[in-house]
């Protein structure tokens, strides 16, 4: 049995050679992924920021975005993005961009659902979200961004801020009318109504 022993090693040493070389080549062949680099703007001043509103209908069903006093430096475009979470958990999103050609205001209505051939669908259990503003250059470059959460709201007297930074206390609770709670970037926090007629209360 000696004598196969130096015969035996040298093939095992050719299964260990060819087992090196099979992963080394396996290894490189494995493509290599490119990671996006986030984009990143300078921080918008307090005194370029607009002042921006979600309004809810009278149904709840969908968010007036205003967009005011637009002076961010560069800014040749504008994107919005609303994400929000639906009563089963997911999430949902609504993006859009605008061209300003030198406005320095804007507005769009924004549906929470969806639409198909003229027929809508309604997003059920919606009262949080997020709302987020890129300015971009005439490149298309990042120029700023601006973030916040909104709270939408019914039947209730306490109107609050997704934060708890921010609570406004009604009289007493309007039938039928739905609000939104939300900071507005230039102005601080605001509560805006779906209802024509001033809401009575007080800030806690």
């Amino acid at each position: 049995m000696k004598k196969y022993l130096p015969v035996l090693l040298f093939f095992a040493g050719l299964v260990i050679v060819g087992g090196i070389l099979f992963l080394t080549s396996r290894s490189k062949k494995q493509p290599v992924v490119q990671e996006e680099q986030p984009e990143v703007a300078r921080e918008i001043p307090q005194g370029e920021k607009p002042l921006t509103s979600l309004t809810p209908s009278s149904d709840g069903h969908w968010l007036k975005l205003k967009v005011d006093d637009i002076k961010v430096q560069g800014t040749e475009s504008l994107d919005y993005e609303i994400l929000y979470k639906v009563k089963d958990g997911r999430t949902q999103g609504v993006p859009g961009t605008i061209q300003l050609k030198s406005q320095n205001s804007l507005e769009r209505d924004i549906l929470l659902g969806s639409e198909s051939s003229g027929k809508f669908k309604f997003d059920e259990g919606v009262n949080q979200g997020t709302l987020t503003l890129r300015f971009r250059n005439s490149d298309g470059k990042l120029v700023g961004k601006l973030s916040t959460d909104f709270h939408l709201q019914s039947n209730t007297k306490e109107l609050t801020s997704v934060d708890g930074k921010f609570k406004y206390l009604l009289d007493k609770i309007p039938k039928g009318t739905f609000f939104v709670t939300m900071e507005t970037f230039s102005k601080g926090y605001a509560v805006f109504s779906s209802s024509s007629t001033p809401i009575i209360g007080t800030i806690e």
